[in-house]
């Protein structure tokens, strides 16, 4: 009798263990991938608590998280024959977890060894201009062509490609620098050049306006005599009218009249330290 309950309990013992053993728990984030006997099972297990033959199954989970892989700074020469260093992260995830767990073995170092031949294929065929100031299109470029050989054959999806830094050389960084302060100099040139073209162009119209109207030239003279007192000088230049040496001129006297087109000259200067105090 104590024979019988002795194997009688020790067939319950292995039938629990059987029974805990088939238990899985797959988490809200993984996907379990069952081989019998070697075979992978067709369809995945989705989360919760799911069962498998015991001794005859296997489970083996993958998580379908966005995992952000680091490619280190990978040296290349661009277009234009400028040694660059770039680094980059990659955002990817597990899109068929069979073919993650069949098709390649340890596919986050796989999707990294191809993150970084792609980059450095990518930086050579961008010129530098084109690598720092698009860096968009040069990112959506390397996430097609990490996302080719990944998708399809090991059912894992690049989400995001970003450059994080481009190293440039120090000589190229002080000729880029001289570059832009040249730049800078040109335009500030330009804009100086058409101020002085555009008061030009107004001088000219209030030239021909005063011309029409003589008495104008009057309150111009009135005008500059003001605001050159104002600011207390000891001398004070006043343009002299031309119309007063022409008529010691007629009256016989040798002075030679030089000839303006808007009737004023201003050679006569009155100085001798008038004093405003």
């Amino acid at each position: 009798m104590q024979t019988w309950q002795s194997v009688l309990v020790g067939v319950a013992a292995v039938a629990v263990a059987l029974a805990v053993g088939s238990i899985r728990m797959v988490q809200q984030y993984e996907r379990g991938v069952v081989f019998r006997f070697g075979r992978v099972l067709p369809g995945v297990r989705e989360p919760g608590l799911r069962f498998i033959v015991p001794i005859a199954d296997r489970m083996q989970k993958v998580s379908v998280q966005v995992i952000v892989l680091a490619v280190p700074g990978q040296g290349a020469i661009t277009r234009d024959n400028v040694t660059v260093q770039v680094d980059a992260a990659v955002y990817f995830k597990v899109v068929d977890p069979v073919k993650a767990i069949v098709n390649v073995r340890d596919y986050q170092h796989a999707v990294g060894q191809v993150a970084q031949t792609s980059l450095r294929t990518v930086i050579g065929r961008a010129d530098l201009d084109t690598l720092l100031s698009d860096r968009e299109r040069i990112s959506a470029e390397l996430k097609a062509v990490i996302d080719e050989p990944t998708e399809q054959p090991w059912g894992v999806r690049i989400e995001l490609v970003e450059l994080k830094d481009i190293a440039l050389p120090e000589t190229m960084k002080r000729s880029m620098s001289r570059q832009a302060e040249a730049e800078r100099e040109r335009r500030a040139r330009v804009i100086a050049a058409d101020g002085e073209y555009q008061a030009s162009t107004r001088l000219a119209d209030a030239a021909r306006t005063m011309h029409t109207t003589p008495g104008a030239f009057q309150l111009r003279l009135l005008q500059t005599v003001s605001d050159v007192a104002a600011e207390k000088n000891s001398t004070l230049v006043m343009p002299f009218p031309v119309e007063l040496l022409r008529f010691f001129d007629r009256a016989g006297a040798p002075v030679t009249v030089p000839d303006t087109a808007a009737g004023l000259h201003d050679a006569a200067v009155l100085h001798d330290h008038v004093d405003h105090r």
